[in-house]
């Protein structure tokens, strides 16, 4: 016996705090709130499935988005549903269901669940529980006489602790198993190389230093030898006279 069992109230402050400061619930062995505790019925997963899909396809404000067997042979069902409570915030909430045989040959689906509100803020007022408990609540009402008790589930099943901590895995990986849709990468621009354009005061400029180089460093010897070139030199002839 705990203490604080005797402080008036408690369940309702326990609920109100975890409603104002979480967004997303999930079932489990051992919950906090006893509706978010893990279902078993002794029932085919087939039944169970579309009981589920029935319900949600007929109450207003829920969407199926879809219904298909992941890896490991868990059944997954998600749906949309829209909250009244928080002005049509979107709330995702998933099924996961699966089934096996019992020391008898007789089939037990295990019923796994989750939801996450769509809303920026930590606190949801407690609608992703609420949403969980529907379909939880539906399906006690419904299958009353084939609920599966701890104590019974630990008798029939092979392995009851191998297989609750094994759906459980599976369950929180199953959706990890979609990969998001990948975005069409968009080419990357290329670069268009600049090029100055060509100056005809720098060519000018250029030329000119050229030609300026190329001219011998003495102007009188090039003139010298253009005057040479131009004007061969002439032989001397000598007269040579006979005495008489």
């Amino acid at each position: 016996m705990d203490l604080l069992d005797f402080v008036p109230f408690r369940n309702e402050l326990n609920k109100a705090y975890h409603g104002l400061t979480d967004n997303a619930n999930q079932t489990s062995e051992n919950p906090v709130f006893d509706e978010l505790k893990v279902r078993r019925f002794a029932k085919p997963l087939k039944e169970a499935a579309d009981f589920i899909a029935s319900k949600i396809e007929h109450w207003v404000g829920w969407n199926l988005k879809s219904r298909k067997t992941s890896v490991g042979g868990m059944t997954m069902i998600r749906a949309e549903v829209f909250s009244f409570a928080l002005l049509g915030t979107k709330i995702m909430v998933t099924f996961g269901l699966s089934e096996e045989m019992d020391r008898n040959g007789l089939p037990i689906t295990t019923i796994n669940s989750k939801a996450e509100t769509e809303i920026e803020s930590r606190g949801d007022l407690g609608e992703s529980r609420r949403v969980i408990r529907m379909v939880l609540s539906a399906l006690d009402f419904e299958f009353r006489k084939a609920h599966v008790k701890d104590d019974e589930y630990l008798f029939r099943s092979l392995d009851p602790k191998g297989q609750t901590q094994a759906l459980q895995e599976l369950f929180d990986n199953a959706g990890l198993q979609s990969k998001p849709v990948e975005e069409k990468k968009k080419p990357a621009k290329q670069a268009i190389p600049f090029k100055p354009a060509a100056k005809s005061n720098g060519a000018s400029l250029k030329a000119a230093s050229s030609e300026k180089n190329e001219t011998p460093a003495n102007p009188a010897a090039s003139g010298n030898n253009s005057v040479s070139e131009k004007k061969p030199s002439k032989a001397k002839v000598k007269v040579i006279k006979l005495k008489k």
